[in-house]
């Protein structure tokens, strides 16, 4: 037993846990993690590189899917410190105050994807619902405001459960369930009273996985019903088309969320291989197939990543 209190916390530091059961095979299991996180930097680097290089892509759509890049690159390296030296070499112990940078940076990337899909469904409304007045509602300047609302979004919502976390005492183990900080595997180790705490992560979860779902939900509902007065059925399709990818990073974003959040909150006996693949593929997958999915999807940043890669080699 052990008791650390704000006067004792420069010297403590939590223990990290990798895949459960499957310890042994952590070097092997690092080779697609390494994969699929080189995949992630890769890609939505090139994704930022293609927005910023290519002047015809300076419009109001790209410059909201150079800020989910920006999120998915933050994402990525925020757990890659912790993940890969785990499987690689068994570092397991992460320091008081690291694990609370991490737990910053992660949650607050989590949530800043949350609002900029947001965004980009707002996006989509105007571009189909209102394309005569696309142009004067998204000027630059306001998509400028709309980033520094995320960026606020983000912080009054992250920053208060950091500081209720961090005034606790923790006593008994100090081994968390993932190779990762999350707010509830913090909380579960504190040995105070967490009502609080978890009250308002139950909160920032409803949030998170209620509201902004609701809100692009009522987008697209308002969106379909004006593809639906479109005369042309191949005239309908396109334009749906143009949504397809919004969509596509919705539910990879959304379903994996909703399950990291059930699991936490009513499978807490489930065998903790449950959890954690629950939560890695919830941290993984939206930054490895989002920059894929537009990639692909969308011809203007393909012919992007096309001129981009001719130029790097006549250079």
């Amino acid at each position: 037993m052990f008791l650390v209190t704000n006067s004792t916390q420069v010297s403590f530091s939590f223990l990290l846990t990798g895949i459960p059961g499957f310890e042994v095979f952590h070097t092997w299991i690092a080779i697609p993690f390494c994969f699929l996180y080189t995949v992630s930097t890769v890609g939505n680097a090139t994704i930022l590189a293609v927005i910023r290089t290519q002047p015809s892509l300076h419009e109001p759509m790209y410059l909201f899917l150079s800020m989910l890049a920006l999120t998915d690159l933050g994402l990525t390296l925020s757990t890659l410190p912790t993940v890969m030296p785990l499987l690689w070499f068994d570092v397991r112990e992460i320091s008081f105050e690291g694990c609370f940078a991490q737990f910053f940076f992660l949650h607050a990337f989590s949530f800043m994807e949350s609002s900029v899909l947001l965004a980009m469904a707002f996006d989509r409304y105007v571009a189909i619902c209102r394309p005569l007045h696309y142009a004067t509602i998204l000027t630059h300047e306001v998509i400028c405001r709309i980033g520094l609302a995320i960026i606020g979004r983000c912080l009054l919502a992250v920053l208060p459960p950091l500081f209720l976390l961090k005034r606790l005492p923790f006593c008994g183990s100090r081994h968390l369930s993932h190779s990762y900080c999350l707010h509830q595997d913090m909380t579960r180790l504190a040995c105070a009273d967490t009502t609080r705490n978890n009250w308002h992560g139950f909160v920032l979860a409803l949030l998170i996985t209620v509201l902004d779902p609701l809100l692009i939900g009522l987008s697209y509902v308002l969106i379909l019903r004006s593809v639906l007065r479109i005369g042309s059925r191949l005239e309908r399709l396109r334009v749906l088309n143009n949504c397809l990818s919004h969509i596509l990073a919705v539910l990879i974003f959304y379903v994996p969320m909703v399950g990291v959040s059930m699991t936490h909150r009513f499978a807490k006996r489930a065998s903790p291989i449950v959890h954690v693949s629950i939560a890695n593929i919830y941290l993984l997958a939206p930054p490895v197939m989002n920059p894929i999915i537009y990639s692909v999807k969308t011809k203007q940043v393909r012919q992007g990543i096309l001129h981009l890669c001719a130029h790097r080699q006549l250079q």
